[in-house]
């Protein structure tokens, strides 16, 4: 047996050293997936398996470089690197651009982000003349998740809008509009949204010859965190394994808390019947938690109606309850918190070991005035990623026209860059340019999508643009010659004919000329040029401009300086993160906010039973973050603030996923409560020297049935 064999538990060994068939590996919170995932890899090309035709697959690069890593020092080998491995986006774009011909799709096609698109869906509203109505229609965010959702999980449009966005019903017909206007723009300009990717990777599979040569290409595939995907993503995968059933996906039903972006836990619960004769391995040993905080995160997903059935346990010994801090109102869960943290710091837990969870964003509002006055440094996350950021996109709509300059949302966003030119502008010169027809809701652009051979460049649309408001001459001309020296066009470089420039070379030039646009444009222009030189630095990775797009749009950094604020110059700092955005993390102390009807379950999202087994599962990935320390913090009274300040106010109750008596399961709780509640209580408490309401209302129907 393999050394790194020896390392494993007898459950993840099982798992890794499964023979050939299909196999779901059920692993709890901290279980080791991750360990287990790269030995199995190991563990193939030991066996012989040509790397080249193992397919790995995650939710992030980073995981897929991580677990080929562990798999290479477990092998002794470098030729994991031949290993496909990456996010089902960047596998599909890698395939598309390879097989995609066979299905009528160029390989220069562009990716365009979730922003992007509902720019795009903003154009077509607008067009349409939907924007103008005297009734409310959905703005482009909506729009967009709307459409993501309907392909994604395969609902009917009338159905999504009544299930999931009842006042966009009576829009239906606009909405339709819009999506079919939508399709075809994009064909039209060669690019393709997230949504797109795993769409034409399903066709891909369908067509002749090319879809069996693709199945056939990989010899074993391995999914990471199967519950977290689509019912797409699962048609893909069945349609790779028709003729060869070694799949291996590796997950856990109690953690699939992503429905909204159409992810479904059907997937993992219904994987033994959508591939006949698979096994099923349970990880179940747990590595992070003290074992009293795994049994209450039994307890929480014991009712749910339909799970595997699994218990974690730990041999790490002692550990004390979760503990239920019932608060008088919001003001003192916030005190609670700060005070409850600070002791941890004093006893040895430092800021960066502890972590505030809560359900929504804007739950913790409260809590970060508080701890700005406390001075208690935090960071938090669930925000906006790097690439959304508007100077991140006013550079990556410079590099997209470089490589299709047929992409009409990236020239919108970069004629509007230039003084004095606004949408009717940028729309008039896309006319000038040849990318729109002046008829409103149509493109001068062939509806198939072909895209000529001799498509004119970026630079040659620019030469077409026509009259240029006087504001907008001189940094007109410095957008040409920019676009003109990263193309290597002799006639706007000036000199003889030169090649294109490298991608971090291109990004370097655009940032000259951009660099007077965002201190015109944006606050804080030095933090934003620092970002800037962050994705040329990035950049210095790549030989092709294309791949460089393509990854850093799939595959974004998760931050960016200007959206966290000036450096943090601290010791330490405390992590406050909304629940979805925490899955994966784990620290030695978990707080966690608002634990009450309406905000853990959310009162939006308590309407089906399927729903509310989500809630209760985002509820146990907040749990299993905490490695030695949890707390609950339950506020009574939340204040009606939307009309002033007035003292009306609801009371809450303990959320129902937290076992109360006469459950047993209440026993593996221990319940506090804060200073004013305490207060409340005593006061409320019966005077021993009182009678007992018991006894008087006997002593009064003692005198009356006299």
């Amino acid at each position: 047996m393999a050394a790194y064999l020896d390392e494993l538990n007898p459950d993840q060994r099982q798992a890794a050293a499964h023979a050939d068939g299909p196999v779901l590996v059920i692993a709890g919170a901290g279980t080791g997936k991750t360990k287990t995932l790269a030995c199995r890899v190991a563990y193939l090309i030991d066996k012989g398996t040509p790397p080249d035709r193992i397919l790995l697959l995650t939710f992030t690069r980073r995981a897929a470089a991580e677990m080929l890593t562990r798999a290479a020092r477990s092998a002794g080998t470098s030729a994991t690197g031949k290993v496909w491995g990456g996010t089902f986006h960047a596998i599909a774009n890698r395939l598309l651009r390879t097989y995609g011909r066979a299905i009528g799709l160029v390989p220069e096609f562009t990716v365009i982000d979730q922003a992007d698109a509902a720019d795009l869906m903003n154009l077509i509203r607008n067009d349409l003349g939907l924007a103008k109505t005297n009734r409310r229609f959905p703005r482009k965010s909506t729009l967009v998740a709307i459409y993501s959702r309907l392909v994604n999980a395969r609902i009917k449009l009338s159905a999504l809008l009544e299930q999931h966005y009842p006042w966009c019903h009576d829009e239906r017909d606009g909405i339709k509009q819009i999506i079919e206007a939508y399709t075809q723009r994009k064909r039209a300009q060669q690019v393709l949204d997230y949504d797109d990717l795993l769409l034409y990777w399903r066709a891909l599979l369908a067509a002749p010859v090319v879809g069996d040569q693709i199945a056939d290409r990989f010899a074993h595939i391995l999914v990471d965190e199967y519950q977290d995907t689509n019912i797409i993503q699962a048609e893909i995968l069945q349609q790779m394994r028709c003729g060869n059933p070694n799949l291996m996906v590796v997950g856990d039903d109690a953690q699939s808390i992503y429905s909204f972006r159409a992810a479904t836990v059907r997937n993992i619960l219904d994987f033994p019947a959508q591939f006949p004769g698979a096994s099923i391995v349970k990880l179940q040993q747990n590595y992070r938690s003290v074992q009293p905080i795994l049994a209450a995160s039994n307890a929480v997903m014991a009712q749910a109606v339909e799970r595997y059935t699994k218990d974690l346990f730990t041999q790490r010994p002692g550990g004390q309850k979760p503990t239920v801090i019932t608060c008088f109102d919001e003001a003192e869960q916030t005190t609670e918190v700060c005070t409850r943290i600070l002791e941890q710091r004093e006893a040895g837990i430092a800021l960066r070991r502890q972590a505030v969870l809560f359900r929504a964003g804007h739950h913790s509002d409260m809590l970060e005035v508080e701890l700005t006055r406390r001075n208690i440094p935090f960071v938090k996350y669930g925000g906006l990623k790097f690439v959304e950021a508007a100077h991140v996109k006013d550079m990556l709509a410079l590099l997209r026209l470089l490589e299709n300059p047929r992409d009409q949302i990236g020239w919108f966003r970069v004629l509007q860059l230039l003084p004095g030119i606004g949408p009717a502008s940028a729309a008039r010169f896309l006319v000038a340019m040849g990318l729109r027809d002046p008829a409103p809701g149509q493109d001068a652009l062939p509806s198939d999508g072909a895209v000529p051979v001799s498509a004119p460049s970026a630079a040659a649309l620019l030469a077409r643009a026509g009259d240029i408001p006087p504001a907008a001459r001189d940094p007109f001309a410095a957008l040409r010659q920019a676009v003109g020296d990263c193309l290597g066009e002799s006639g706007l470089a000036g000199g003889g004919p030169q090649e294109s420039l490298s991608p971090a070379s291109t990004i370097e030039r655009l940032r000259r000329f951009y660099d007077p646009i965002v201190h015109r444009l944006y606050e804080n222009p030095v933090v934003r040029l620092r970002d800037l030189e962050q994705l040329e630095q990035i950049a210095t990775r790549y030989k092709s401009r294309s791949q460089f797009i393509t990854d850093i749009t799939l595959d974004p950094p998760s931050s960016t300086q200007d959206l966290a604020g000036p450096p943090l110059l601290d010791e330490d700092w405390l992590t406050l993160s909304t629940i979805h955005s925490a899955k994966g993390m784990e620290w030695d102390a978990v707080h966690i906010l608002h634990a009450a009807d309406g905000m853990i379950p959310s009162d939006m999202a308590t309407g089906s039973q399927p729903e509310i087994d989500e809630e209760r599962r985002l509820l146990y990935v907040a749990m299993t973050r905490a490695k030695d320390f949890l707390y609950f913090y339950f506020p009574l009274r939340y204040y009606h603030r939307s009309r002033g300040q007035t003292d009306r106010h609801s009371y809450a109750q303990l959320t129902r996923f937290i076992p109360s008596p006469p459950s047993p399961a209440a026993a593996l709780f221990e319940r506090q409560s804060g200073p004013q509640v305490r207060a409340d209580e005593a006061a409320a408490a019966p005077d021993c020297a009182a009678p007992t309401a018991a006894k008087a209302v006997d002593d009064l129907l003692k005198d009356l049935l006299a």
